[in-house]
Protein backbone atom coordinates (compact mmCIF):
# COMPACT_ATOMS: atom_id res chain seq x y z
CA UNK A 1 0.00 0.00 0.00
CA UNK A 2 2.98 2.38 1.30
CA UNK A 3 4.51 1.78 -2.55
CA UNK A 4 1.24 2.19 -4.09
CA UNK A 5 0.56 5.78 -2.42
CA UNK A 6 4.42 6.76 -3.39
CA UNK A 7 3.84 5.76 -6.89
CA UNK A 8 0.45 7.42 -7.06
CA UNK A 9 1.85 10.21 -5.62
CA UNK A 10 5.11 10.16 -8.09
CA UNK A 11 2.58 9.91 -10.76
CA UNK A 12 0.38 12.79 -10.58
CA UNK A 13 3.73 14.53 -10.15
CA UNK A 14 4.15 13.78 -13.95
CA UNK A 15 0.39 14.41 -14.58
CA UNK A 16 1.00 18.09 -13.82
CA UNK A 17 4.48 18.02 -15.33
CA UNK A 18 2.66 17.32 -18.14
CA UNK A 19 -0.35 19.92 -17.57
CA UNK A 20 2.15 22.52 -17.21
CA UNK A 21 4.11 21.79 -20.79
CA UNK A 22 0.64 21.72 -22.16
CA UNK A 23 0.26 25.47 -20.59
CA UNK A 24 3.43 26.16 -21.41
CA UNK A 25 4.06 27.48 -17.93
CA UNK A 26 8.44 26.56 -17.64
CA UNK A 27 9.34 28.76 -14.56
CA UNK A 28 7.91 26.54 -11.44
CA UNK A 29 7.88 22.94 -11.56
CA UNK A 30 5.19 20.12 -10.50
CA UNK A 31 5.42 20.23 -6.54
CA UNK A 32 5.52 24.54 -6.71
CA UNK A 33 2.65 23.89 -8.60
CA UNK A 34 0.84 21.46 -6.11
CA UNK A 35 2.22 23.99 -3.40
CA UNK A 36 0.04 26.75 -5.29
CA UNK A 37 -3.20 24.41 -5.50
CA UNK A 38 -3.01 23.63 -1.66
CA UNK A 39 -2.79 27.33 -0.79
CA UNK A 40 -5.68 27.81 -2.99
CA UNK A 41 -7.79 30.80 -2.61
CA UNK A 42 -6.93 30.79 0.94
CA UNK A 43 -4.86 33.34 2.85
CA UNK A 44 -2.07 31.03 4.74
CA UNK A 45 0.11 31.29 6.82
CA UNK A 46 3.68 29.32 5.84
CA UNK A 47 3.58 27.49 9.53
CA UNK A 48 -0.01 26.04 8.35
CA UNK A 49 1.31 24.29 5.64
CA UNK A 50 3.97 22.82 7.37
CA UNK A 51 1.46 21.74 10.22
CA UNK A 52 -0.56 20.13 7.93
CA UNK A 53 1.86 17.95 6.73
CA UNK A 54 2.40 19.23 3.35
CA UNK A 55 6.00 20.74 3.43
CA UNK A 56 8.71 20.38 5.33
CA UNK A 57 10.28 23.76 6.66
CA UNK A 58 13.60 24.57 4.39
CA UNK A 59 11.45 22.48 1.04
CA UNK A 60 8.82 25.18 1.70
CA UNK A 61 10.88 28.21 2.38
CA UNK A 62 12.43 27.48 -0.88
CA UNK A 63 9.33 26.61 -3.16
CA UNK A 64 7.37 30.37 -1.32
CA UNK A 65 10.85 32.07 -2.41
CA UNK A 66 10.66 30.60 -6.23
CA UNK A 67 6.59 30.91 -6.20
CA UNK A 68 6.95 34.75 -5.23
CA UNK A 69 10.15 35.53 -7.68
CA UNK A 70 7.78 34.05 -10.41
CA UNK A 71 5.00 36.01 -9.51
CA UNK A 72 2.41 33.22 -8.67
CA UNK A 73 1.85 34.52 -4.28
CA UNK A 74 2.44 37.43 -2.64
CA UNK A 75 3.68 37.42 1.22
CA UNK A 76 3.32 40.14 3.47
CA UNK A 77 3.68 39.98 7.36
CA UNK A 78 1.23 39.35 9.31
CA UNK A 79 -0.28 42.09 11.35
CA UNK A 80 -0.84 40.49 14.31
CA UNK A 81 2.26 38.40 14.57
CA UNK A 82 5.23 40.18 13.14
CA UNK A 83 7.29 36.43 12.76
CA UNK A 84 4.02 35.25 10.60
CA UNK A 85 4.59 35.42 6.91
CA UNK A 86 0.75 35.60 4.79
CA UNK A 87 0.95 34.47 1.57
CA UNK A 88 -1.80 34.83 -1.26
CA UNK A 89 -1.98 33.78 -5.10
CA UNK A 90 -1.99 36.56 -7.26
CA UNK A 91 -3.85 36.50 -10.30
CA UNK A 92 -1.10 34.45 -12.18
CA UNK A 93 -1.18 31.97 -8.93
CA UNK A 94 -5.25 31.95 -9.20
CA UNK A 95 -5.55 31.00 -13.34
CA UNK A 96 -3.00 28.38 -12.88
CA UNK A 97 -4.69 27.24 -10.28
CA UNK A 98 -8.08 26.98 -11.81
CA UNK A 99 -6.11 25.38 -14.72
CA UNK A 100 -5.32 22.63 -12.46
CA UNK A 101 -9.18 22.18 -11.21
CA UNK A 102 -9.92 21.59 -14.90
CA UNK A 103 -7.36 18.98 -15.72
CA UNK A 104 -8.34 17.05 -12.11
CA UNK A 105 -11.94 17.41 -13.23
CA UNK A 106 -10.93 15.52 -16.52
CA UNK A 107 -8.81 13.13 -14.80
CA UNK A 108 -12.02 12.63 -12.70
CA UNK A 109 -14.68 12.21 -15.34
CA UNK A 110 -11.76 9.73 -17.26
CA UNK A 111 -11.67 7.27 -13.91
CA UNK A 112 -14.90 5.94 -15.07
CA UNK A 113 -13.44 4.25 -18.15
CA UNK A 114 -11.87 2.15 -15.19
CA UNK A 115 -15.42 1.38 -14.37
CA UNK A 116 -14.32 3.32 -11.15
CA UNK A 117 -17.35 5.36 -9.56
CA UNK A 118 -18.30 8.08 -7.80
CA UNK A 119 -18.58 5.57 -4.93
CA UNK A 120 -15.64 3.82 -5.02
CA UNK A 121 -13.65 7.09 -5.09
CA UNK A 122 -15.51 7.94 -2.10
CA UNK A 123 -14.67 4.32 -0.21
CA UNK A 124 -10.72 4.81 -1.30
CA UNK A 125 -11.15 8.34 0.04
CA UNK A 126 -12.34 7.03 3.17
CA UNK A 127 -10.05 4.39 4.07
CA UNK A 128 -7.15 5.93 3.01
CA UNK A 129 -8.10 8.96 5.91
CA UNK A 130 -8.40 5.95 8.18
CA UNK A 131 -4.74 4.97 6.98
CA UNK A 132 -4.21 8.75 8.11
CA UNK A 133 -5.42 8.78 11.18
CA UNK A 134 -3.89 5.79 12.46
CA UNK A 135 -0.23 6.76 10.78
CA UNK A 136 -0.65 10.16 12.69
CA UNK A 137 -1.94 8.69 15.96
CA UNK A 138 0.65 6.38 15.94
CA UNK A 139 3.20 9.28 15.77
CA UNK A 140 1.62 11.61 18.26
CA UNK A 141 0.55 8.87 20.46
CA UNK A 142 2.90 5.63 20.07
CA UNK A 143 1.81 1.75 19.33
CA UNK A 144 -0.81 0.47 21.23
Amino acid sequence: MVRLIERLHRHFLDVIRAELRRLSVDDINAVQALLLHNIGTEDVVIRDLKDRGYYHGSNVSYNIKKLTESGYISQERSTHDRRATRLQLTDKGLALCESMRSMQAQLADGLSRFELSPTGLSSANESLAKVERAWTDHIRFGSG
